[in-house]
């Protein structure tokens, strides 16, 4: 289990557990956090689980696939560096405490 911090656009925190094995959109989804839609489910395909990894943790992550960064195209206003979709990072315990910022609309 990981403490993974999900920051709204307008600055608003929300810190929750999210399971090992489970994904950093699906502890958004299950936990009602606004900012992330997941339309797709998961399944990488579409870009509506878009966030930005706190500089700090970007490094701790796996790469991007190249399936992830296709869809990544698709995504509002994102950072080659720090942007991720969501439903491709699984939650570890090396994730605790893990920031991520939500971007201002997901498209």
């Amino acid at each position: 289990m990981a403490k993974i911090i999900y920051v709204e656009w307008n600055g608003t925190r929300h810190e929750v557990e999210v399971a090992n094995g489970m994904t950093v959109m699906e502890g958004a989804r299950d936990n009602n956090i606004p900012g992330i839609d997941a339309d797709c489910g998961g399944a990488c395909a579409c870009s509506t689980c878009h966030a930005y990894i706190d500089p700090e943790w970007v490094e701790k992550l796996p790469a991007k696939d190249a399936m992830e960064e296709d869809m990544l195209d698709f995504a509002y206003e994102t950072d080659e560096v720090r942007s991720r979709l969501t439903c491709q990072v699984k939650v570890t315990d090396d994730l605790d405490g893990l920031i991520v910022q939500l971007p201002e609309k997901q498209i």
